[in-house]
């Protein structure tokens, strides 16, 4: 089956806005064995709109359109739709009673701007949104199935296992369910992790499809498999989890922040963070999971120095001699975190995310992370050259992933210390 996707959006154009999309939609595809041959991003102009349309749908057997269903002046996927093809645009009955619900719900007033998102082609079939107040559509154009989905990512995520994926698999039923396998990795990249795979595991299976997605801070490695040959790709799975250990963060569809808490949690452990250059950022990762309460107790967001002495109890002597971004001053916040939090592990971070703040000795890039318990405090110091975004993300990740490892009781220096640990 050939699959095209349009995406539309002068934001996407502009670079305003990240695709997120288009990735979405092909792993949701994906996990039913159906793969995206095609992908087009055009603006909002109905002309180009047309006539995109019109060339997908000539190839095509399925469609899937993104974007352009809200109310403004420039949402126009209904009406590009319907010109091409050759359809009178109608406000659809049933799309009205699903707004008319919506604002309901959310107390607000139908407004005619909200209106124009009823007003489809009369030939058009809905697609229930759950969420939103535009339902989908689609239609037939040629010979081609054109789908027309929200652009709204939690929207479309809804809709596509709600709506999307049952029309496909009932329409092409020959569909094979695919078993989708990820690893999370950190500390290495995706030329790295490839070579690693290739020299070890050479061959893959039939039905077995090896992927990666790089991605901050972490890169994803993913089996792709049929479900008539999942008992072959558990194996090989195994192999790749026993080759990938030491970098091996979270599994499935959890990230590294929630893997170390379910990794606490089964132990009955509590962890607090103490942070500076990081402003926040490893408590902000922790507490968006869920539950996270059950782990998290306290989060010290102690930016200047003073703050420093008056939240955690690190010594104005210390701070004096040795400075904020050290060795002595981490040690001293973990040991305050853990006395102030009750919790049975701490980490702290504190460096220059630049781009201005560097000395000779400190330069921009310079971290310093501790980590521990009552019994034992690590400190390591870090140099990550970048952008203050990934300077951050890097640090935060860094500080996770050691609190990772010695809740597990992993042993040994990671890889990535020799790529990140700052000479001496």
């Amino acid at each position: 089956m050939h699959i095209q996707l349009l995406m539309t959006g002068s934001e996407l154009m502009r670079g305003t806005t990240v695709d997120t999309n288009a990735v979405r939609i092909a792993d949701t595809l994906a996990s039913i064995g159906l793969a995206i041959q095609r992908k087009v991003t055009v603006g909002d102009d109905l002309d180009l709109l047309v006539r995109e349309l019109l060339a997908q749908s000539s190839e095509a057997d399925v469609l899937i359109v993104n974007g352009g269903l809200g109310p403004t002046s420039d949402d126009l996927t209904a009406q590009a739709v319907a010109y091409a093809a050759e359809d009178t645009l109608l406000e659809n009955a049933a799309a009205l009673a699903h707004l008319e619900q919506w604002c309901r719900k959310l107390h607000i007033p139908l407004n005619a701007a909200n209106r124009k998102q009823t007003v489809l082609p009369s030939s058009a079939f809905l697609l229930e949104n759950p969420i939103g107040s535009a339902v989908g559509f689609g239609v037939h154009l040629h010979r081609c199935l054109v789908l027309c989905t929200p652009g709204v990512p939690r929207e479309l995520e809804a809709m596509l296992t709600g709506s999307i994926l049952p029309r496909l698999q009932h329409d092409y039923p020959d569909c094979e369910q695919q078993i989708i396998l990820r690893l999370h990795l950190f500390g290495i990249g995706e030329s790295q992790a490839q070579d690693m795979i290739d020299t070890a595991i050479p061959q893959w299976p039939d039905g077995v499809v090896l992927g990666f997605r790089a991605g901050l801070p972490t890169v994803e490695v993913k089996l792709l498999v049929r479900a008539s040959v999942a008992n072959i790709a558990h194996d090989y799975f195994a192999r790749l989890k026993t080759l990938l250990a030491d970098y091996i963060v979270a599994e499935g569809e959890q990230n590294m922040a929630a893997a170390l808490l379910d990794t606490l949690a089964a132990d009955g452990k509590t962890l607090a963070c103490a942070e500076s250059c990081t402003g926040g950022l490893v408590s902000a990762m922790l507490t968006e999971i869920p539950g996270s309460s059950r782990v998290f107790t306290a989060g010290f967001i102690t930016y200047s120095n003073a703050m420093k002495s008056a939240m955690l109890g690190v010594s104005e002597q210390t701070l004096e001699k040795y400075g904020a971004v050290s060795e002595h001053t981490v040690r001293e916040m973990v040991d305050g975190a853990l006395k102030h939090s009750g919790a049975d592990y701490a980490l702290a971070v504190s460096g220059i995310a630049g781009p201005d703040g560097g000395s000779t000795d400190k330069p921009v890039g310079t971290v310093w992370i501790g980590w521990g318990n009552t019994q034992h405090i690590t400190t390591r110091c870090f140099l990550i050259s970048g952008p203050r975004k990934r300077f951050q993300q890097l640090a935060a990740a860094i500080a996770l992933d050691q609190i990772r490892r010695m809740a597990t009781g992993c042993s040994g220096i990671p890889p990535y210390f020799e790529r990140w640990q700052k000479k001496t």
